[in-house]
């Protein structure tokens, strides 16, 4: 079988079976199952969905084909891609995530057939430093460019190593938004107009979503302030000053920390604050400096340098402390659960896209409470 059209690459395994992990696993199928009917609409010849879990996909509409992992052997994302792209022929294709950008629609999908069309060699991502969905022509560019160990410097190796000409796509919610931890899953619970299943799906982090709504009305208050802290990159805090009405005390660190060389050594502003106090102070000091706090907690858990089980961070996220086995890290959450102030917790993708989508519901809630909506 080969295409000569574009087609999208989803990729979905590794979820875990944890109780946080299985809740983020069903909503990144049922954002994959919306992703997959965008594209094919949008004109994608064909959705290849690269599973260990093939059963989560049955059965598949047309144009949807499931590749199934090879049992047994650990997942790598260079061999898995350039084998698909090699067995299908692939001479246009897109690679993302199950949870990538949920929220990119038809219109956007789309651009990326319209760009891809084009006769000149050229990929198309969403963010060129970290990608979450990229796509090329020509396919065979893949073969050039050194090895790819994560899907988000792929954009780099295609322009560095296979010498193509790069698009970026417009930096809007829909493009920076992921579905990576379940506070991600907690912002869509709040988000409108999602596809049935994925709406469905969210509603598990209802009762998390449910804190996040104090956090609301403060986005649209001038005389509010807030505290975002993690890796925050310069596009997010231009955003946050361009699109919010409140003060935004910002503390970036750690940028670029997944891709970091195995023997560096994190550090962090708060991280040093928070062994110097402990928990409880430290919460309160936080307190002192905003309404409200945005935490990336991956930059402190380096920083003391733990490494906490997945399903532990992801109960982190949804504040459920009393799940978290980790002694620190439940501790840790259980200060963020009683402190003075809503706190929302989470990875990158909260204090990235998440703020963002969390923005959006913001000023809808306030043009609603206003009578303008």
């Amino acid at each position: 079988m080969v295409f000569e059209r574009p087609v999208l690459i989803i990729l979905h395994g590794g979820t875990g079976t944890g109780t946080a992990e299985r809740m983020l696993a069903k909503a990144r199928i049922a954002a994959a199952r919306g992703t997959a009917a965008s594209a094919i609409a949008a004109g994608f010849e064909a959705v290849i969905i690269a599973t260990d879990d093939p059963a989560a996909f049955e059965p598949c509409p047309p144009h949807v084909l499931l590749d199934v992992d090879s049992p047994g052997e650990p997942f790598d994302f260079d061999s898995r891609l350039r084998g698909l792209v090699s067995r299908y022929g692939l001479q246009r294709p897109a690679v993302m995530g199950s949870g990538a950008v949920p929220l990119l629609g038809i219109e956007e999908f789309q651009f990326i057939v319209e760009q891809l069309d084009a006769r000149d060699p050229r990929f198309v991502t969403n963010n060129f430093f970290s990608a979450d969905i990229t796509a090329w022509t020509p396919g065979e560019a893949i073969q050039r460019v050194a090895n790819v160990a994560r899907d988000n410097i792929l954009p780099r190796r295609l322009r560095d190593d296979g010498g193509l000409a790069s698009v970026i796509l417009p930096r809007t919610t829909a493009t920076q938004f992921d579905l990576d931890t379940p506070s991600d899953l907690a912002v869509l619970a709040l988000t409108p107009g999602l596809q049935s299943e994925l709406a469905e799906a969210a509603t598990a982090a209802a009762e998390t979503a449910d804190r996040y709504r104090a956090f609301l009305p403060l986005l649209c208050d001038r005389t509010a302030q807030i505290v975002v802290a993690g890796r925050v990159g310069a596009m997010t805090w231009q955003y946050l000053e361009r699109e919010t009405a409140c003060r935004v005390r910002m503390f970036s660190e750690e940028r670029g920390l997944a891709t970091a060389v195995p023997a560096y050594r994190a550090h962090s502003v708060l991280g040093f604050l928070l062994e110097e106090l402990g928990i409880q102070r430290f919460f309160e000091r936080m307190a002192l400096l905003g309404d409200a706090l945005v935490l990336d907690t991956r930059v402190i858990e380096a920083h003391l340098g733990l490494e906490p089980a997945r399903e532990d961070r992801f109960q982190s996220d949804l504040l459920n402390y009393e799940a978290i086995e980790d002694d620190f890290l439940k501790r840790f959450t259980e200060g963020a659960a009683k402190a003075p102030i809503p706190v929302l917790l989470g990875g990158h993708s909260l204090v990235a896209g998440g703020l963002m989508a969390i923005n959006d519901v913001a000023w809808q809630e306030n043009d609603r409470r206003s009578g303008l909506a």
